[in-house]
């Protein structure tokens, strides 16, 4: 499936990056919970950069799994409403694999987990889902991925390795068009892989994990789809053990001030898959 074609709208705003070195002189970290009074929540300290965002909008050539990293397509969601956790991960975790297999070319797919991202002015008392994640990062880690499948797979494993697998993310708009806060995608081919990458520890209350964050750098180049509607998502890849492909694609929540202020607040979900292609 294809995105609607609308006029491009590139967008000069900020992006936020890390810098090389940390508050305290460690390895850089940043918990994914809150944390007790007195601990400090990460040691990272964050570099604010101008930059443009392209639009992708009737330029989708610029994506493509494989090449870039990331891929625009336009899939409408069989759930609409993303209250209930039992239909979010039995129907909607269904069509995420369908879009996987359609699309990325799956044979089998694997969803781990998802998280669901409002503004602060969506929130409500009831459900408090994440902010939009203001800072360049890939969710995962090359180094940690095959310790990661073990852990999810257990016996089989070793078998899956044997072929390629993957790890990427579908994230879709829910409930309004996104105005505010949207996405931003950089294409790997910018990426200087031994300057730009940052290993992070995330730090949650029962285990310890990976992620990317990165270096600023004037060469990467930005995209975001003007408009996103529900019915349209972005696979992101964090993952890929075929290292003649684009490996991964960094991403951003990123600032639209052309965006009209009575427009509503942005809300969406990401649900992130282990892909494989040989069973």
């Amino acid at each position: 499936m294809t995105v609607g074609m609308l006029a491009p709208r590139d967008v000069p705003t900020t992006l936020n990056y890390c810098a090389s070195t940390t508050t305290d002189g460690q390895t850089p970290y940043y918990h994914a919970d809150e944390t007790p009074e007195g601990v400090p929540r990460s040691n990272m300290l964050s570099c604010t950069h101008s930059v443009v965002i392209h639009d992708a909008r009737g330029r989708e050539e610029v994506g493509g799994l494989d090449v870039s990293g990331f891929l625009f397509t336009r899939y409408p969601s069989v759930e609409k409403d993303f209250v209930s956790e039992e239909n979010i991960q039995t129907v909607y975790y269904a069509q995420c694999e369908e879009i996987l297999r359609e699309c990325a070319g799956a044979k089998r797919v694997v969803i781990f987990n998802h998280t669901i991202r409002k503004s602060p002015s969506a929130q409500t008392s009831s459900f408090k889902a994440l902010d939009p994640a203001y800072a360049v990062h890939v969710d995962k880690m090359k180094s940690t991925e095959e310790q990661f499948v073990k852990d999810r797979l257990g016996d089989d494993a070793e078998r899956l390795m044997k072929g390629r697998y993957r790890v990427i993310n579908v994230w879709r708009p829910i409930a309004n068009t996104v105005a505010h806060d949207p996405l931003a995608v950089a294409d790997y081919r910018s990426v200087d892989l031994e300057r730009d990458l940052l290993a992070t520890r995330l730090v949650y209350p029962d285990r310890d994990s990976s992620t990317n964050s990165f270096r600023y750098n004037g060469g990467h180049k930005w995209y975001y789809l003007s408009d996103q509607t529900p019915d349209e998502v972005i696979l992101i890849k964090c993952f890929d053990s075929d290292t003649d492909k684009a490996q991964f694609a960094p991403h951003s929540a990123f600032p639209d001030k052309t965006s009209p202020a009575s427009a509503p607040p942005r809300q969406s979900i990401e649900v992130r898959a282990l892909v494989f292609d040989t069973e």
